[in-house]
């Protein structure tokens, strides 16, 4: 196999600079490119605990110097909203943890944890005592069908945080993302984003409170800050990201001025100092389907702040990754489902090679094994570097 950095481009001998598979450096870390494995929730935790089998998923998907994000993670016991998620509120998980961490350095990965609380997109069944979940609003979610088999498709009506509580949860926040640097994870990403807790907060679709926490954008941006705040206080601004979808309004999380709300965020997260902002394309207001909008990230790339690095998913092509990396739209471009399908996506990028198509049926089943860690590799007939 040639170089990670270029692919030949089939005519005249010469070879084409593709820039997803150009070198980067974020932070500390030195990047051999800029395909990131997206943090995709797999539900193959039994019991909340990571398996072994996860090991060979995310050693599959790492290269040297390759950036990947792990599943959502749990802060906290009351923090799960779907069966067989991982956490990192115990020591087994933090044991747990440790072995599939190995596995992705032994093959030359840096490796950061995406840490969250579901919030009210839960159900009693995954809460400490059958106890309500919590949110920023005591509105459950409404009744949702099926996306792509996840479980829950009805929601609890959740219980509204009271002002003491919040500094408990952003603790939780601050506990796991020590035990993640504990397990040997590189960093972690604060998931803000997708309708779950932090994300309850920031939007006004949901926050309906009239405390500290709620009201104005300020007030309402707090909580995630507090987090963001705590985080980077326990492991260090430089081992913190952060993901937020302003534009979406998955589990019913939308905002009635989503460009201002983008605004505030990579604003104040820029002045946080944090390692990476990772954004979520304004086209995926909800988790299956892309629509073109009028909008853009780059307002929020520009507000993050010059020679930070900004992260973007949402249903990107090689092509419009490429495309993104090349006029400065984006430094890293995020994953999920042709990485899910294509362990070795930064070669078949390279090689322009044929990809694997991924089977919706299995994203969330408990196997060890099918839809996990069976999807193919390129054969060794295709690792000529010759362009598919």
């Amino acid at each position: 196999m040639g170089d990670d950095h270029h692919a030949a481009a089939g005519s005249g001998g010469k070879e084409e600079t593709i820039p997803l598979l150009t070198p980067y450096k974020m932070g500390r870390f030195q990047l051999s490119h800029r395909v990131v494995l997206a943090p995709l929730t797999r539900q193959r935790s039994l019991g909340c605990v990571p398996q072994p089998h996860a090991a060979v998923y995310y050693a599959q998907r790492a290269t040297p110097g390759g950036f990947l994000i792990a599943e959502a993670t749990g802060v906290s016991h009351a923090a799960q909203g779907y069966p067989h998620t991982p956490g990192l509120w115990t020591r087994e998980q933090v044991e747990a943890w440790k072995p599939i961490v190995d596995a992705v350095h032994a093959k030359g990965g840096v490796f950061f944890c995406q840490i969250w609380h579901t919030g009210r997109a839960s159900n009693y069944e995954f809460q400490p005592n059958g106890q309500a979940p919590v949110s920023s609003t005591d509105r459950p979610v409404a009744p949702k069908e099926s996306v792509d088999g996840l479980s829950v498709t009805t929601y609890a009506k959740p219980r509204r945080l009271r002002t003491d509580e919040i500094p408990g949860i952003v603790n939780d926040f601050r506990i796991a993302a020590r035990n993640a640097i504990e397990a040997g994870f590189d960093g972690v990403e604060i998931h803000a984003a997708h309708g779950y807790l932090l994300d309850q907060f920031l939007k006004d679709g949901v926050n309906d409170r009239a405390d500290a926490y709620g009201g104005s954008l300020g007030n309402r941006c707090r909580f995630a800050l507090e987090v963001v705040s705590a985080v980077a206080g326990a492991v260090g601004r430089d081992r913190v990201g952060v993901r937020v979808s302003p534009y979406t309004d998955y589990m019913d999380a939308a905002d009635s001025d989503p460009a201002a709300l983008g605004l505030h965020l990579a604003r104040a997260l820029g002045d946080a100092g944090v390692l990476y902002l990772h954004a979520v394309e304004p086209r995926m207001r909800r988790p299956t389907e892309r629509a073109e909008t009028r909008h853009s990230l780059r307002p929020m790339r520009d507000a993050f702040g010059p020679g930070r690095t900004f992260i973007v998913a949402g249903a990107y092509a090689r092509e419009d990754g490429d495309a993104a990396v090349a006029d400065g739209y984006a430094d890293l471009v995020a994953y999920g489902r042709l990485f899910l399908a294509n362990p070795d996506l930064p070669r078949r990028f390279q090689l322009h090679a044929p990809l694997n198509q991924y089977d919706r049926k299995t994203f969330y089943t408990p196997d060890p094994v099918i839809g996990y860690t069976d999807y193919p590799f390129l054969s060794d007939e295709t690792d000529d570097g010759v362009s598919k």
